[in-house]
């Protein structure tokens, strides 16, 4: 997995959220942030900034499948094209199609209000524009979602996008979130999706599934 920005906090809340994923026997989950990028995705050109860094960091790595922790998805089929066949997951892409099979409309926890114009672009190009409640944005940068002090803001703006915009399921959009999912379903009271491990699980599952 590797977190396109350049902050050792966020890269250390998304590792710790994956420790449920690692099995005794499974493939190995390692998590890398690409020291060139941003210390955060906080504007389209955050995003576009890092896609080739992305897709030439891919292409001199070993591992056997990839996992692009941001909830913008940068570059994704640009890094799918430079990992040669390899499985890669793009935590959004994942954690929206999880999303659908938990309830009938998804509401996601944004960082800003620029992050919540990027996540409808993304939601209309993947055509799940009907399933969409809403975007609801805390006002942090991806570095405060990673500790504690930020929760009750996540679990308001959750409150938010199912009082106001009636979600039934919500997502987590940003990687540093990741920490924070079992205490905003008990929260909240509704599905919390953490996009990183549904990505990564779909990325176990890719790989498993080639070795049967």
């Amino acid at each position: 997995m590797i977190n396109p920005n350049s902050s050792l906090a966020v890269t250390a809340a998304i590792d710790g959220g994956l420790q449920p994923l690692r099995v005794s026997g499974g493939p190995e989950i390692v998590v890398e942030s690409l020291r060139t990028g941003p210390r955060g995705i906080a504007t389209q050109q955050d995003a576009d900034s890092v896609v080739m860094p992305l897709a030439d960091w891919v292409r001199a790595e070993s591992a056997d499948a990839f996992v692009l922790a941001c909830f913008s998805d940068p570059g994704l089929h640009t890094v799918r094209e430079a990992a040669g066949g390899r499985p890669v997951m793009g935590i959004a892409e994942w954690g929206l199609l999880r999303a659908l099979t938990l309830g009938e409309r998804f509401g996601i926890i944004a960082l800003s209000p620029a992050s919540v114009q990027r996540q409808q672009r993304y939601v209309r190009q993947m055509g799940l524009f009907d399933r969409y409640a809403g975007s609801w944005p805390v006002n942090a940068s991806a570095e405060d979602t990673a500790g504690e002090a930020i929760r009750e803001r996540l679990a308001e703006a959750g409150r938010s996008l199912a009082t106001r915009l009636g979600a039934d399921v919500l997502v987590l959009g940003c990687a540093g979130m990741a920490s924070h999912r079992r205490a905003l379903q008990d929260l909240i009271g509704l599905p919390v999706v953490e996009p990183t491990q549904q990505a990564v699980a779909a990325a176990l599952a890719a790989l498993l599934l080639a070795e049967s």
